[in-house]
């Protein structure tokens, strides 16, 4: 698989990314960091394993990004929540899911886990899911309405699968979606950047994660 992403070259293609999306991402917002949470979504071995048919070449690149600012949340005492996309061993979870894709993360197993890179802290949420979304049957919800969080940052795998669909899941419950073109990562660019054009248009502020560290 070519790998449309570096992390040399992330920065030089999110500045290309946010051009070609510039008419359609017109809601800027400015990150409220009282009110703000970030999720990083299913940066799991599973798809990070180069030897895995569910590899996602974007995960790699986006790595070091992602650990950056998780670090920065973490300093500046806001909540970092992860999700894990995983299956029961029987596949008793998997309905369609099970037709639609070869390969499927078995819960428990090592391929499920966080990357070492970015390990969740002993006191940190991690959403366990059995579709894109992750809201949808997770507790997520009830988490970020309990924390009184109104702006979400979204991070992860892939963009235009689990991260765009938690993203626009977030918008109908009116969270305020800062959605990363750096900190997101799909098996091509094309799908990629499909992605950002769909929700700058209309889910979500589409922006870079050194315009988020200066918030914070």
């Amino acid at each position: 698989m070519d790998l449309y992403v570096t992390p040399e070259s992330l920065k030089e293609k999110a500045h290309y990314w946010l051009g070609k999306i510039e008419p359609f991402n017109q809601h800027r917002m400015l990150l409220n960091k009282a009110k703000s949470a970030l999720l990083v979504i299913d940066m799991q071995q599973f798809f990070l394993q180069p030897t895995s048919p569910t590899f996602t070449c974007g995960g790699l690149a986006i790595l070091p990004t992602v650990r950056q600012l998780i670090h920065a949340f973490r300093a500046a005492n806001r909540p970092v929540i992860y999700t894990c996309h995983v299956h029961h061993p029987d596949r008793i979870d998997a309905g369609i899911m099970g037709w639609w894709w070869q390969g499927m993360c078995t819960e428990g197993s090592e391929e499920s886990k966080v990357h070492s890179d970015i390990t969740p802290l002993p006191n940190e949420k991690v959403v366990f899911k059995h579709r894109y979304s992750a809201f949808y049957n997770t507790d997520l919800e009830i988490v970020l309405r309990s924390l009184k969080i109104e702006d979400l940052v979204v991070a992860g795998l892939m963009t235009n699968l689990c991260c765009e669909s938690t993203a626009r899941d977030a918008f109908y419950r009116d969270y305020r979606v800062f959605f990363l073109a750096d900190g997101t990562g799909s098996v091509n660019e094309e799908m990629h950047l499909a992605s950002l054009l769909n929700l700058a248009f209309g889910f979500a502020y589409v922006t870079v994660t050194n315009e988020i560290l200066q918030w914070l």
